[in-house]
């Protein structure tokens, strides 16, 4: 099991300000909903004229490098994404912005953020805040006893329309040509996100399982401890729409119910090593028949290896770009890279019960993500 470092209940600080209003937010999306189409309204002259051309969408099982994948391609000029200074008031992000540009300090200096994984953060850092937006449409989105699969047959226009006019005032306010997603949530929406977009790529990260799992557990302890210490913490986690870890663990049920009935007892039952075991190959065995059943979303995504992006950054880099359509200078590339390695920061030891556990549970989708 990881050996995590101590951490402190500071790094999970909730500010009373955010605390209020992002309540206010999620107890009351309807109205955000009805003022998000109002600011659309306001700014539509200005939003119609813009084109949402390729967006790029970041997605798979958490702890599989989303993060350090999505700060990469935000680099570029040309892109737009999501910020920490976004959240709470998700819905309304041209007049918070404007409200946050009049009245925060501009001198922020980086932090790691609450994951403890060495990611330094700023208010003007990428994140992945889509999900509220997703909640706000779809109140049966997280909830386990369902599919939580949205696919290439479904149509919603209201959420579409919502969706897209949100996506046209980021580009606009950060004057951007390019979107770009982190959501971890989208690995189960990855053919519904094509049908928007059709000239959509896919950027979908993972992990060695054994490694993966191990980090999984990791921060499951950590932000268990947090939400169980900090009801502020507790409750961000639940109105930002991060399920993974903590009190609220929900896992994605991408169509498999009696699979994800299996994960959840055996986490209740604290087999934890199989329960995420099972949770990882769930998640990359449907992503797998998604992409070999359909050639478009096939060439559409790029299966990018965690080990593969330490240990050869450079040449990983240049095949994300290549398939996203950015040209960046090779200085920039080797900049970013300098910064990468395999991370140091918890250590893992499994029994070998625990190795076969693994194995067992996730040979067959192993060989099929091209590990070796």
């Amino acid at each position: 099991m990881a050996a995590a470092k101590k951490q402190t209940n500071n790094e999970f600080h909730v500010s009373s300000i955010n605390a209020l209003l992002g309540s206010l937010v999620h107890n009351h999306t309807k109205l955000w909903r009805w003022m998000g189409d109002l600011e659309s309204r306001v700014l539509r002259a200005d939003i119609d004229r813009i084109e949402i051309d390729k967006p790029v969408f970041i997605a798979g099982l958490a702890r599989s490098g989303s993060t350090i994948l999505l700060e990469l391609i935000a680099q570029l000029e040309e892109t737009c994404t999501h910020q920490y200074r976004d959240f709470p008031p998700i819905f309304t992000p041209f007049w918070w912005n404007w409200l946050v540009d009049r009245s925060m300090r501009q001198d922020s200096q980086p932090t790691e953020r609450a994951h403890g994984d060495r990611i330094k953060v700023t208010p003007e850092s990428p994140e992945a805040f889509e999900e509220p937006l997703w909640m706000a449409f779809f109140p049966e989105i997280h909830n386990p006893a369902y599919s939580n699969v949205i696919d290439d047959k479904q149509r919603y226009p209201e959420f579409e329309r919502f969706y897209k006019d949100h996506i046209r005032k980021l580009m606009l306010l950060r004057n951007g040509t390019r979107y770009v997603s982190k959501g971890n949530y989208n690995i189960s929406r990855l053919q519904y996100l094509k049908t928007l977009f059709p000239e959509a790529r896919f950027v979908i990260p993972v992990r060695e399982p054994a490694a993966h799992i191990a980090s999984l557990m990791k921060q499951h302890k950590l932000f268990y401890r947090a939400s169980a210490q900090n009801k502020r913490a507790r409750d961000h986690l639940r109105w930002v729409g991060h399920f993974e870890f903590g009190l609220d663990r929900i896992p994605v049920n991408m169509g498999n119910g009696e699979c994800i009935d299996e994960v959840i007892r055996l986490w209740d039952e604290n087999q934890e090593v199989r329960g995420w075991a099972r949770y990882w190959n769930h998640i990359y065995a449907t992503v797998m028949d998604q992409l070999e059943a359909d050639r478009h979303l096939e060439n559409a995504s790029i299966i990018v290896r965690y080990e593969d992006f330490c240990r050869a950054p450079v040449e990983t880099v240049q095949a994300i770009l290549a398939h996203t359509e950015f040209s960046p200078p090779s200085s920039l590339i080797n900049e970013f890279c300098s910064r990468i390695t395999l991370p140091d920061y918890y250590s893992w030891s499994y029994s070998d019960n625990d190795l076969e556990i693994i194995k067992e549970e996730t040979a067959s989708t192993f060989s099929r993500l091209g590990f070796k």
